[in-house]
């Protein structure tokens, strides 16, 4: 009996493993606004349902090793898109989206 329930245990956990590999991706925009001094996040959550949802953009500028990084995390509505945050940059310029991520989980 306890093997049978270590088994069902496993089997339950590696279909979790499984949907969570295989997840719904998640439609980011990161745009650079006019004046090149903020850039504005934007998020549309792909899940029938309201989701916590993070957004995850890096973006580089003329100095070297200067890539500043915005972070922001909030619920989003079922299906919809929303702007998460907006990034002011804290001096240089902001040049060119090297890397945009986002996640959205059922809270």
């Amino acid at each position: 009996m306890l093997r049978r329930s270590i088994l069902i245990f496993i089997t339950v956990l590696a279909g979790s493993l499984s949907s969570a590999l295989h997840a719904e991706p998640v439609p980011i925009v990161c745009t650079i606004l006019p004046g090149e001094q903020s850039a504005s996040v934007l998020l549309t959550n792909p899940f029938n349902y309201t989701a916590s949802c993070q957004a995850n953009c890096k973006f580089s500028t003329a100095v070297y090793d200067d890539n500043p990084q915005i972070i922001c995390v909030k619920p989003v509505p079922a299906g919809k898109q929303i702007e998460m945050c907006i990034l002011k940059a804290a001096g240089n310029k902001l040049v060119k989206l090297v890397e945009a991520t986002a996640d959205c989980r059922k809270p």
